[in-house]
This record gives C-alpha cells, structure tokens and sequence, in this order.
C-alpha cells in the first residue's frame, strides 16, 4: 500500500468513525426525547440500564437537545427500541421496554 492508498484508507476510517458518532447522537436523540414524551427521566432510565457507569456525558450532551413534550413530535414505541437494538443498547432496550410495559 503506498502513500497515497494509506492516506485515502484513514480518511475513509476518519469519516466512517464521524459518521457513527452522529448515528449515535441520533440515537441517544431519539431515546432522551421519547422519555420525555412518556415523562421518564432519560438519566435515571439510562442508570437502570448501566449502573456501573456513574453519568454519560454525551446522554448530558444531548439532554440539551431535547424539547417539551408539547414541542416534540410522537416516537413510537418500536423506533425507539429499534435504534437502541441497532447500537446494541440491549440493556437499555430491556428497561425501556419495562417501562412500555409498565405504561399498559
């Protein structure tokens, strides 16, 4: 692989990782405001989920990104365990999916 080869493969990398960080911020997106629209705390869901991390500092990040319920528009219950399973949140996706369950 020359030089050339070797630059062009760590950028193609460089957007690949970038890429995935905004999915990802997208997908922590989807999961802050969908607790908000059901009234759960997108923190205290997220502690349930990973107890032995003390805080998420991207879940922080974006919690700024979040509107009132009034504000948002609906996410269905299936979009939010779907991006969760994507990422493989799959502890996440259980807690969230006790919560749906709780609700009915």
């Amino acid at each position: 692989m020359d030089e050339y080869e070797k630059e062009r493969s760590k950028q193609i990398e460089e957007v690949v990782i970038e890429t995935y960080k905004q999915e990802e911020e997208m997908m922590i997106l989807v999961f802050a405001q969908w607790c908000v629209n059901q009234e759960l705390d997108p923190e205290e869901m997220y502690r349930q989920a990973y107890p032995e991390q003390l805080s998420n500092e991207r879940l922080q990040q974006v919690l700024k990104l979040v509107v009132s319920k009034e504000e948002a528009g609906d996410i269905p219950d299936d979009t939010v365990l779907g991006v969760l399973s994507m990422f493989g949140n799959e502890d996440l996706a259980m807690v969230v999916s006790e919560a749906i369950a709780a609700r009915k």
